[in-house]
């Protein structure tokens, strides 16, 4: 990933940082990989950049740029999601590169932590892009715990969501998907400490 900007202006909204949540600290990967694709990795992260909400099916997860610019992605941009259920949050953009960005959770949000969303190639197949998005949090309180992790009501949404996100690139890219889009959970007891660490 190349070296990231950050902005100085941002909103008064308190952050929500994963050791400020409730329960294990959990990392969820979403990520899809494809083969020959028409449009470079920074043609289609800048166009991510430019166009989150278009990869978000709306049924279950909308984008709505509350602060920023509506042709460029810049630290301390600032969306709101609505999810569906009452799941509803706010993110604020940390650090935007040619081939990523990073968002924090806000107060209120069901997760406190961030997520990344990046693109990079893949080691094992010639012309060939690995597009991921990954996201590091705990919940933001006991009742959300319960019901969207251990119920699993939102969980789904969520999953469903960041899946057709995926494939929503590869088509964009115009590439050749290499399998199905792959979805890994850890949990805070499997995660390296260098991991950890990073919730810090």
């Amino acid at each position: 990933m190349c070296q990231a900007t950050h902005s100085r202006h941002m909103s008064e909204q308190s952050k929500q940082k994963a050791s400020d949540g409730f329960g294990p600290l959990i990392e969820r990967r979403y990520w899809t990989e494809f083969r020959n694709s028409e449009k470079s990795a920074r043609e289609i992260m800048a166009y991510i950049q430019r166009n989150i909400e278009e990869f978000s099916p709306k049924t279950l997860a909308s984008f709505e740029k509350e602060e920023g610019s509506d042709y460029t992605l810049r630290p301390g941009d600032e969306f709101h999601i609505t999810i569906l259920g009452p799941w509803n949050g706010d993110v604020r953009v940390l650090e935007v590169g040619d081939t990523s960005f990073r968002m924090e959770t806000l107060e209120g949000h069901p997760e406190a932590g961030e997520i990344t969303f990046f693109i990079e190639p893949v080691e094992l197949f010639e012309n060939a892009l690995h597009f991921e998005i990954r996201s590091l949090a705990r919940s933001r309180d006991g009742l959300v715990a319960v019901t969207y992790d251990k119920l699993g009501v939102g969980k789904k949404a969520q999953e469903m969501t960041w899946v057709e996100f995926c494939e929503r690139v590869c088509q964009f890219a115009g590439g050749e998907a290499i399998g199905d889009v792959q979805v890994r959970t850890r949990y805070e007891e499997d995660l390296d400490r260098q991991t950890q660490a990073e919730a810090e």
